[in-house]
């Protein structure tokens, strides 16, 4: 203990990123946990489509979608997600909701806005198609 303490009367600056990252770390864990949707993989999103008559929802823009995107997902900006404009997504309201980006990041506020909307089984696609990539799935060009 007492080169602990030693450590850190020495080294403050040190020390104070090291309680950073852990509250950091602390803070990420919380909000994963509280989020109110389940963060899937490529592997767990195929058996929830499959199995359960889920949708992917893709929420990149127009142009990353035709370029290719998961069979059958549907195309939802988020700007429509953040304005309760759902349109095709209506029919799906307890089926399970993938929603899929490019990295993971900039689905995971989409996700949240689904499930305060009353989506029952909102999921986001853990890394985004970078991991359905990496998992060798298939990607579709064009539009449907």
């Amino acid at each position: 203990m007492q080169q602990f303490i030693e450590f850190v009367t020495s080294n403050p600056i040190l020390s104070l990123v090291w309680v950073g990252l852990v509250l950091a770390l602390i803070a990420s864990m919380v909000k994963q946990k509280t989020a109110g949707y389940a963060v899937v993989t490529p592997n767990q999103a195929t058996i929830l489509v499959n199995r359960e008559d889920g949708v992917f929802v893709d929420i990149r823009s127009k142009d990353e979608f035709q370029r290719g995107h998961i069979a059958g997902a549907l195309h939802i900006l988020p700007s429509e997600i953040k304005a309760e404009n759902f349109g095709q997504l209506e029919k799906y309201k307890s089926a399970p909701i993938i929603v899929v980006c490019k990295t993971g990041q900039t689905a995971q506020e989409s996700a949240s806005l689904l499930h305060k909307a009353g989506y029952a089984k909102v999921s986001l696609l853990k890394d985004g198609l970078i991991s359905w990539n990496e998992a060798n799935l298939p990607l579709v060009q064009g539009k449907k």
